[in-house]
């Protein structure tokens, strides 16, 4: 009895974990775009009460996270940076628009720092008290470089944000405000310590970085790329050149050198007016497919959907193609 017993136990354990291991477990689908920026002619969008995101609305709500690039400082306070022939500042009124339609903004940018330490504190104090969380940056130089840890259908998602376009006087400090700065060896330590302190399923690095208007990645790009999925990054995603640049897949993850502009405005050519949406589906696994959507600028800064086919990537090709579900 105890023999047949025992065997009943065993084709019973046998069955469970067969059927764990071919049962999906939980999955998240992300989304993220490039450089939103605020001031200027889309803050004039939002002060005339429309909506820049309005086009993208019900693509974005599809998604479990939202997360862009928020090149700007949303404050009242600060003065301009006299060394900067760009710099921008949005009233804090569209924060409220921001927020119906984004969970988490990456802060790591040549801009946050336009209007001095000063604003980019005001700017995470109103981020805060609209409900959008931050990554990327912070009060001190240990805040910046904390992730922002996102957890949906029981996955912990752990987002990290860089800059490495000058000025690096916008880097925070021990007491003051400001970007995490990308240095190597730090990096590498923060992705770890997603994965071993915060206990993070997946852990995402969104970069500043690359030179601008340059539509294929600098060779420092493909070295730190691939450096940060070595430690650990599940994907590597970035902005700043305010252009498209190539993919890659590295290990078997996604790597977007840079999804171009969202909401910007004062580019004249195409390219600039060009952006990306990207869908990233991930699990406990990692990243499993990815879904790359254009969008197309027009002179307010205010994004449109393009009738081209989205691209489309899945976990265990090299390459993206054609949408075969649009």
């Amino acid at each position: 009895m105890m023999t047949r017993a025992l065997a009943a136990f065993w084709l019973l354990l046998v069955a469970a974990l067969a059927q764990a291991q071919s049962t999906p477990g939980p999955e998240v689908t992300l989304m993220f775009v490039g450089d939103i920026m605020l001031a200027d002619t889309p803050g004039k969008v939002i002060a005339r009460r429309r909506d820049p995101f309005a086009h993208f609305a019900r693509l974005l709500s599809q998604a479990d996270i939202r997360v862009g690039n928020l090149e700007c400082s949303v404050a009242r306070s600060g003065r301009p940076a006299p060394d900067k022939p760009y710099t921008f500042r949005a009233h804090p009124r569209v924060l409220r628009t921001l927020a119906r339609h984004f969970d988490a903004v990456s802060v790591a940018n040549n801009h946050s720092g336009d209007f001095g330490p000063q604003a980019f504190a005001e700017t995470l104090e109103r981020l805060e008290r609209h409900g959008v969380g931050y990554f990327g940056g912070g009060r001190t130089l240990a805040e910046a470089h904390e992730p922002l840890i996102v957890e949906r259908h029981g996955l912990r998602i752990a987002l990290l944000g860089y800059d490495e376009f000058f000025p690096r006087s916008f880097e925070a400090d021990a007491d003051r405000p400001g970007v995490a700065w990308s240095e190597d060896e730090q990096v590498v330590r923060d992705i770890r310590r997603a994965r071993e302190h915060h206990r993070a399923d997946i852990v995402i690095p969104f970069m500043h970085w690359g030179w601008e208007y340059e539509s294929l990645a600098a060779s420092r790009q493909r070295r730190l790329a691939r450096l940060m999925i070595d430690a650990g990054a599940d994907a590597v995603i970035g902005g700043h050149p305010h252009v498209v640049q190539d993919t890659e897949t590295y290990r078997g993850r996604p790597i977007v050198y840079s999804l171009g502009n969202f909401v910007f405005d004062g580019f004249s050519d195409a390219d600039a007016n060009t952006g990306w949406v990207l869908e990233l589906a991930v699990g406990r696994q990692g990243v499993t497919r990815w879904k790359a959507r254009e969008a197309h600028i027009d002179r307010e800064g205010v994004p449109h959907p393009s009738t081209a086919r989205p691209r489309c990537w899945a976990a265990g090709t090299d390459r993206p193609g054609l949408c075969i579900d649009d």
